[in-house]
């Protein structure tokens, strides 16, 4: 379900058979699969190195990508940010809202891919992409969807599992090389971009959810200076 962004005005979601999705509808049904399969499929409790990026920044507005059940989105919302959450999966949004509702905070939810959303061009102080499962294309799509999402001054924050950028295909079907890594976003940067973070460190898990087992992260922070 696609919210008027630009109205600001959020609403609750609320799934049905012709909800608005925007986006490849076999990535959706996979996603909700997924989601569909566990009661919870993540942990419920904010990805560590958001809490510690965003530690010194002023709230405004935050695009989270790949919200999944809404654990950043709520708890950047109960930080003071206008937060929009973006998420394919159907199934994770429904959750995601409940949480909001239950906590009191209103989000603006996007049932939609982050590439074909139409989203409000250079209109986010943080752009927020945690342990993203966005597709690589010839013509870096989701990149340059990211990048272009950062109103000037506004930062992007990329996080990623390490090591796994570097894995062979594996039996599963899973490659890394179909995904975009953050060195594939810093290799777009051009002047207009200031690299704040770029590094290799441990990951501060919040425990507990799929994932957890991987134990150290990739962080790119860069700013949009204009």
């Amino acid at each position: 379900m696609t919210d008027d962004i630009a109205a600001g005005q959020p609403a609750p979601y609320t799934p049905s058979p012709a909800d608005g999705y925007v986006g490849d509808p076999a990535l959706r049904a996979e996603w909700d699969n997924r989601y569909a399969d566990r009661q919870q499929l993540w942990s419920g409790r904010p990805n560590g190195a958001l809490v510690a990026e965003v530690a010194g920044l002023t709230p405004g507005r935050v695009l989270d990508v790949g919200c999944g059940e809404g654990a950043d989105a709520v708890w950047l919302a109960r930080g003071g940010w206008d937060v929009t959450a973006i998420e394919v999966s159907g199934v994770a949004l429904e959750r995601a809202a409940g949480h909001a509702r239950d906590a009191g905070l209103a989000v603006h939810w996007v049932h939609a891919a982050l590439t074909e959303a139409g989203l409000p061009p250079a209109s986010f102080e943080l752009v927020s992409a945690q342990y993203p499962a966005l597709l690589r294309t010839p013509d870096a799509a989701a990149e340059r969807a990211l990048l272009a999402a950062v109103a000037p001054g506004g930062v992007l924050l990329v996080v990623h599992h390490a090591g796994m950028e570097t894995q062979q295909a594996h039996d599963s079907g899973f490659d890394p090389a179909d995904y975009v890594w953050p060195s594939m976003v810093a290799d777009l940067l051009d002047d207009d971009w200031e690299v704040e973070v770029d590094e290799q460190r441990p990951r501060v898990a919040p425990g507990g959810g799929a994932g957890e087992h991987h134990t150290d992260d990739l962080v790119l922070r860069v700013r949009r200076l204009r």
